[in-house]
């Protein structure tokens, strides 16, 4: 009763933290505004229609995306995590964000050595996204195809690892051809970024985020018996093979719509988990799943509201931000902790 009381209480900090980390990121940027007219235009209207439409159509979407990319990506490094059992796995593992980075290269760097046939969709955002789905859904169809011919979740991993290497390798070559405009664009897209979504796109990129969140709840007991080891799952009656697809499914429609929709951002997949389980000192997803949302969400609103360098026209990398904040935190944690749970 007392761990149960505990972690409502932490819950309910959590969740008034995100309130707080979400208001504070809609009200900080290149223009300054009074949090009352923040407030009002979130919630009414304001007299200042400029103000209001840069809270409503530029804001408030990027502090939206940031919520679903942060608890996205924490979710599923949770799930390679445990499926794997390996503390260093993250979310794009099984080659994920290199079949998009793939499909990214194809459009921006492709036209170089395909002539003017991608040239003029190279500006149009909807491209990107596309290209990054396809070459994110292709890896994964290739990952599925092999792993339902191999036994041995690890071999998984080292497929996910080769996949990854090889779509690196054609990335290398496309821009080896390419122009020093066109690798700067793919270098930009490979900072990742939250600010260029529109409402239709943010509604899109929620739909298919959903779909990964509840085949993930739905796996919760899987991923509980999958911690004691795959011997000791299928005692308990665990279908190993059926449940191990459900996984990587969910893991690539979260981890691969927000690669489309907001690039490879790094870090947060990796270390959000191992930071949640430290401060809530359990292994159970039932626990750690609703955490791990709450965390990877404050921790991206966190990261954004520093990369916006509030007062400046200047806009850091998120990846950057997401490092250099981060990881510190979870050297120290653990050092502090003297042990990683797991």
């Amino acid at each position: 009763m007392n761990s149960q009381n505990t972690y409502y209480k932490t819950f309910t900090v959590l969740a008034v933290l995100l309130l707080v980390c979400f208001f504070l990121n809609i009200s900080l940027g290149s223009v300054s505004i009074p949090f009352k007219s923040v407030f009002s235009s979130l919630f009414g209207s304001t007299e200042n229609k400029i103000w209001q439409t840069i809270i409503i159509d530029f804001r408030l979407p990027k502090a939206i995306t940031a919520i679903l990319v942060g608890s996205g990506l924490g979710i599923s490094g949770l799930l390679m995590q445990t499926l794997f059992r390996n503390p260093l796995a993250g979310p794009f593992v099984l080659g994920i964000s290199s079949g998009a980075s793939l499909g990214v290269s194809l459009v921006i760097l492709g036209s170089s050595l395909f002539g003017g046939l991608l040239a003029g969709s190279i500006m149009s955002n909807w491209s990107i996204v596309i290209a990054a789905s396809l070459g994110s859904f292709l890896v994964l169809l290739a990952v599925l195809a092999m792993s339902s011919r191999v036994r041995d979740t690890m071999a998984i991993l080292i497929i996910g690892l080769m996949f990854g290497s090889i779509t690196a390798a054609v990335v290398s070559v496309l821009s080896y051809f390419s122009s020093a405009e066109q690798l700067q664009q793919y270098i930009f897209w490979g900072f990742g970024s939250l600010s260029n979504l529109s409402w239709k796109e943010i509604l899109i990129f929620f739909g298919i985020y959903a779909i990964g969140i509840v085949i993930s709840v739905f796996s919760i007991k899987s991923l509980n018996s999958l911690l004691l080891g795959d011997n000791y799952a299928k005692s308990l009656g665990l279908n190993l093979k059926q449940s191990r697809l459900l996984i990587i499914i969910a893991t690539s429609l979260i981890a691969g719509t927000i690669t489309a929709f907001a690039g490879p951002i790094a870090f947060i997949g990796l270390a959000i988990p191992h930071l949640t389980r430290q401060i809530f000192k359990t292994t159970n997803h039932k626990i750690l799943l609703p955490a791990v949302f709450l965390f990877g969400a404050i921790v991206m609103l966190i990261c954004d509201s520093i990369a916006q360098i509030p007062g400046s026209d200047y806009t850091l990398p998120i990846n950057a931000i997401t490092a250099l904040v981060g990881a510190p935190v979870v050297i120290w944690l653990l050092v502090r902790q003297r042990k990683m749970m797991f």
